[in-house]
């Protein structure tokens, strides 16, 4: 029996160690895919640490983590057509089944492993002018917030934008909503070197949550019409309040950042007197991680700013405690097995 190595997370008791565990053999319409690149996100991080629960769909009490992964093929299941070994592909962070999304690394073993296996129809061509640790990162840190922005919140060229919470997933949405022409473009977050990084990717405004006169600056920007979509990629409830108080008429805040926390309202008359909206966002659809691919290699958009550090798999519970206590203002952490 062949063995590989794997970043195992036994979810009971959140303890993650590096195994040594049966290589995986796919299936019919399956790939086992050599990780190239695996991206530590900080969902990852909520769920070693249980904020996030039990996962939905996992059959038992260990899973391999990591949604965020690219490679190169390594071996053809049977019934697999049109794909060769040694193609660099990178992996959607979910598959769907039964109708229910399943998420990798989550809900079945992911990335953080010398192989993962992958359905046929979960996977993407990547060119060679990307690099796995910037592809690695895109089904999820990339596709999510281009997804919120674009499907979910469906920002127009114009419209005043604003991003609570500058980690990965809003520093990506930053850019994004530059991408789409979202103007202007406020930041909140209270770490100031993520206020400041705001600002290079392109923010017009950052604000630390804890300033009382960030209403007043917001307004002021945009010359007192407010915010005409926000998204949470906190996850703190304090943020709901604080959104809604900025959002123009017809506004919409878009909660991405998970926290398992009630999602409550202080003042229900002036939210529907304002014809505000609060939509819930989770991953992309199968087409953006293409999409997204595409854009990266016409050279439409550019991540190579967004990879702080590439560690060793052996290495993953650095990377994690990296992430959790933000040590050296981590943008995206990649493992590399």
């Amino acid at each position: 029996m062949d063995l590989m190595r794997a970043a195992r997370l036994h979810v009971p008791s959140r303890t993650l160690t590096i195994e040594d565990v049966p290589r995986p053999v796919p299936g019919p319409w399956q790939v086992l895919v050599k990780v190239a690149a695996a991206g530590v996100c900080m969902s990852d991080v909520h769920l070693i640490d249980g904020s996030l629960g039990r996962p939905r769909h996992l059959a038992e009490d260990t899973v391999t983590i990591g949604h965020e992964v690219a490679g190169t093929i390594a071996e053809l299941g049977p019934e697999v057509g049109g794909w060769s070994i040694g193609q660099r592909v990178v992996l959607q962070a979910g598959e769907i089944r039964d109708g229910e999304t399943y998420t990798r690394g989550v809900d079945y073993d992911g990335g953080w492993a010398d192989y993962a296996l992958a359905s046929v129809d979960s996977i993407f061509a990547l060119p060679d002018s990307i690099p796995f640790e910037q592809a690695a990162i895109i089904p999820d840190a990339v596709s999510t917030p281009w997804s919120a922005i674009v499907n979910t919140a469906q920002v127009r060229p114009g419209e005043a934008a604003g991003v609570w919470g500058v980690g990965g997933l809003g520093s990506h949405a930053i850019q994004l909503l530059r991408a789409v022409c979202a103007y202007p473009l406020v930041a909140v977050d209270p770490v100031p070197g993520a206020r400041a990084r705001a600002l290079e990717l392109g923010a017009d405004l950052a604000l630390d949550p804890r300033d009382p006169t960030l209403k007043d600056q917001i307004l002021f920007l945009t010359e007192g019409a407010g915010l005409n979509a926000a998204f949470d990629f906190a996850g703190v409830a304090s943020v709901y309040d604080q959104v809604l108080g900025v959002l123009a008429e017809e506004g919409r805040l878009v909660v991405v950042g998970l926290s398992g926390r009630p999602l409550t309202l202080r003042d229900s008359t002036t939210f529907s007197y304002r014809k505000h909206r609060i939509m819930g966002h989770f991953g992309s659809g199968d087409d953006v991680v293409p999409r997204l691919v595409d854009l990266v290699d016409h050279g439409r958009l550019d991540f190579s700013r967004s990879i702080t550090d590439v560690l060793p798999l052996g290495k993953a519970s650095v990377a994690v405690r990296r992430m959790h206590t933000k040590e050296g203002n981590p943008l995206r952490l990649i493992l590399a097995p």
